[in-house]
């Protein structure tokens, strides 16, 4: 979702966030409008960063309880890699990732990339809830 006209387009996040069973405050809002429709993966200090940069005051707390919650709506994802920290991936279809390990860049597969048709030997009392794959790439050395 992404419109280009600004009033549009912040009343169109405002309805998304009542949906998903948020309020629509005035963070949320500026936050989601950075964010959603634009297929991005970032960190928390990333958008607080964007939202220094453009002159406004938010706190970093404000900016990650913010994506958390939209992540707990179902709105953005939560991306866990070793050693980094959390980023947060816009695109909430099933889809899988390449991590560049030189670049600490995070990059969309294309669907059909790569499939995954049975688990097995899952514990017992278990069942697989989803499957995420991140497959990390190093540059070749020539």
């Amino acid at each position: 979702m992404y419109v280009d006209d600004e009033p549009s387009r912040r009343g169109c996040i405002k309805t998304l966030l009542r949906m998903s069973g948020l309020r629509p405050t005035r963070q949320r809002v500026e936050l989601a409008d950075r964010i959603f429709g634009r297929g991005r993966h970032l960190t928390a200090e990333d958008l607080h960063s964007e939202v220094h940069a453009a002159g406004q005051e938010m706190s970093l707390a404000t900016v990650y309880n913010t994506l958390h919650q939209f992540q707990s709506s179902g709105l953005i994802r939560e991306l866990s890699f070793k050693g980094t920290r959390a980023v947060f991936d816009t695109d909430t279809s099933g889809h899988h990732h390449f991590y560049i390990l030189d670049d600490d860049k995070i990059i969309d597969m294309e669907p059909g990339a790569v499939s995954v048709t049975d688990v097995k030997s899952v514990p017992e009392g278990y069942e697989v809830a989803k499957i995420e794959i991140v497959v990390s790439l190093r540059k070749v050395e020539i």
